[in-house]
């Protein structure tokens, strides 16, 4: 395979929410769109990411084919012959490379990750596979030579991370791994593609996170249209009684214009501008709520009229193909540290 290669992924666990298909889902699908033919994409499940976290481990194998059925309603092109779709697990090289990688990684590297802080900290037990997340990670980069990771920008660290771990193995062994590129190149790619970060409707100062237990500032994509509608008109705003998009002082009435301008494809501009003058929220809510409703309805039918065996022949043949790449890469490293011969 000779394109150079985009590699990009969400976990599995967990329903998905507004904020995923508007932040990572939606992005994922325009990325196939701008740039299929000119580059290979990679799009993986990462599943052995899942349980980092604890999870409900009944319900892993359900929610990962859910999930790659989301993927297909929000619009990817399942038969684009440059993108191919696949689980982590059913690569075993992904597994296999991590062993390795890990005996070329630090400690104190991998302790000095943010995601590792913050999702451990208050824990009194926190798992190793947490810990080494960032190694697998890179395994999951490595293997394909991909080029570009799109990422939120708390995942930056470890494109980082996996770029320090390929030049360190490279000047030990040779030329093993093609690493990706700087991460000032990371963002100027990821700037072009940016993602649009969804707030909780409750507390818009924090994003829209699966984890809400409450989940009235949360709407999940299997959420009825009406009770998504509800959750909408409940949203945080202000008392400042005037509509302007500032995260800064207007966090709730700024996510509200961010989903209505996404829903509706207009400019952030556009819209804003139709609400100046107000000084009541009721009239961009049930305008929120409506585009809501509208989008849920449509994006469930579509998601009810996936073709299950469509989306398996591609999963199928694209984890062959990409069995086949990751392996050659795995080989290689094996004879660079002695194991193969």
């Amino acid at each position: 395979m000779s394109k150079q290669v985009i590699l990009t992924g969400l976990r599995a666990n967990n329903d998905l929410h507004l904020g995923n298909y508007l932040g990572a889902l939606l992005p994922m699908v325009d990325l196939q769109k701008k740039y299929a033919g000119e580059y290979q994409i990679n799009l993986f499940v990462p599943d052995l990411h899942s349980f980092t976290t604890p999870i409900d481990h009944s319900k892993l194998y359900e929610q990962t084919m859910h999930n790659l059925k989301l993927f297909v309603a929000a619009g990817l092109d399942i038969e684009n012959s440059d993108t191919y779709i696949y689980r982590q697990s059913y690569i075993p090289a992904h597994s296999e490379l991590t062993v390795i990688l890990n005996s070329f990684t630090y400690m104190g590297e991998l302790s000095r990750m943010t995601q590792f802080k913050e999702k451990g900290e208050g824990k009194q037990n926190v798992s190793a596979g947490l810990f080494d997340y960032p190694v697998l990670m890179a395994a999951d980069i490595l293997l394909y030579g991909a080029m570009y990771v799109p990422v939120g920008a708390d995942q930056t660290q470890h494109v980082e991370l996996t770029r320090n771990i390929a030049i360190r193995m490279n000047n030990k062994f040779g030329e093993l791994f093609t690493p990706p590129v700087e991460i000032k190149k990371q963002l100027e790619f990821m700037s072009q593609n940016e993602r649009l970060r969804i707030r909780d409707l409750v507390q818009p100062t924090k994003k829209m996170s699966k984890s809400d237990e409450s989940g009235m500032g949360v709407i999940f994509l299997s959420d009825s249209p009406e009770i998504a509608a509800k959750k909408i008109m409940g949203a945080t705003t202000d008392s400042m009684g005037k509509v302007q998009y500032d995260y800064e002082t207007q966090p709730g009435v700024s996510n509200l214009l961010d989903m209505l301008a996404t829903l509706s494809n207009e400019p952030i501009g556009n819209v804003v501008k139709r609400y100046e003058g107000q000084v009541q929220y009721g009239p961009l809510k049930k305008d929120v709520a409506e585009a809501v409703k509208t989008f849920l309805t449509d994006f469930q039918g579509k998601l009810a009229n996936v073709n299950t065996d469509k989306l398996m022949h591609k999963l199928e043949s694209s984890e062959a193909e990409m069995n086949v790449m990751a392996n050659s890469t795995l080989t290689k490293v094996q004879k660079a540290v002695g194991l193969r011969q």
